[in-house]
């Protein structure tokens, strides 16, 4: 079945980039000159992805209001002329990359409990899931990569992976892999944040997944996990060892915005590349570079 329906998990409170999370969602961070949710929702539009549930929380309504028409600014761009019309056009494409529809977590209990809050919109196809902390910017969407090797391999639903540090692998999930061809391999088993030793290996599963609908079920079933949360690996790990998921080893850089290093990083390296400021902001670049 193609995948057609989108969630973006996005009510997290971002406190690891206090203080500036408490007015502005981090989602809305911007790269350069887009918020980073928009980045995630071209991801997945670019994909053919029609549907997207946005997963949000209170004080969160700038999401909604961003891909929402604003006749007010529209009206004063349009009366602008030529000079003003790629504005126009911009502004105006946003609100027509997918159907997007909102709901709200009221409480915080985890990535799992977020995901099921998407029950009624997914109905009983299979999804993808597309994390609001990590933008993911390549050639090739990420989210299709993973869309592919769903289909292609025939199993349950398939992972984003990426061999991380031993460190990090702490913060995370691991992952037990075989390998099936160049970058995909086969799931079998997970563990979140997994204690020194106890690691199946350095993979883990990095801000993008497609799922079967019967993951609603398995949430509603099994206990809260790792931090008192309901842990969406929990679930996972379930219909891995029951009938494995594709892992894929995908392209693409990944910035993690509810990090202070990642948002710089995503701004500087998108802004090196930026067709308006990327020749300037090089050159600034490398004069202050002078001095470090």
């Amino acid at each position: 079945m193609k995948i057609k329906k989108a969630v973006i998990p996005a009510a997290g409170l971002g406190t690891r980039v206090l203080p500036a999370t408490k007015s502005i969602p981090k989602e809305m961070f911007p790269i350069v000159d887009k918020p980073a949710v928009q980045y995630i929702v071209e991801e997945a539009a670019k994909s053919g992805i029609e549907d997207i549930l946005i997963i949000t929380s209170r004080g969160k309504s700038e999401m909604e209001d961003h891909f929402d028409r604003m006749p007010e600014l529209e009206n004063k761009l349009a009366a602008g002329g030529e000079a003003k019309r790629k504005m126009l056009e911009q502004v105006i494409d946003i609100t027509k990359l997918a159907n997007i529809t909102y709901v709200r977590q009221m409480e915080q209990k985890g990535l799992g409990h977020a995901v099921l809050q998407a029950k009624k919109f997914v109905g009983d196809e299979p999804f993808a899931v597309l994390y609001g902390d990590d933008v993911i910017i390549g050639e090739d969407p990420c989210i299709g990569q993973l869309m592919r090797a769903y289909e292609e391999t025939g199993l349950c639903g398939a992972v984003g992976i990426k061999e991380v540090s031993r460190d990090d692998i702490r913060k995370y999930s691991s992952m037990k892999i075989q390998p099936l061809k160049e970058n995909i391999y086969k799931v079998t088993d997970m563990i979140e944040k997994p204690e020194p030793g106890k690691e199946f290996s350095l993979y883990s599963i990095l801000g993008r997944c497609v799922l079967p609908s019967e993951i609603f079920g398995i949430l509603e079933e099994i206990p809260y996990g790792a931090g008192n949360e309901l842990q969406l690996t929990d679930a996972m790990k379930i219909l891995a060892q029951r009938s494995g998921f594709a892992g894929v080893d995908f392209t693409g850089t990944r910035y993690d915005m509810g990090n202070k290093l990642g948002i710089l990083k995503a701004s500087v390296e998108v802004g090196l590349d930026h067709p308006e400021i990327g020749s300037d902001f090089r050159k600034y670049l490398k004069e202050i570079a002078k001095n470090l």
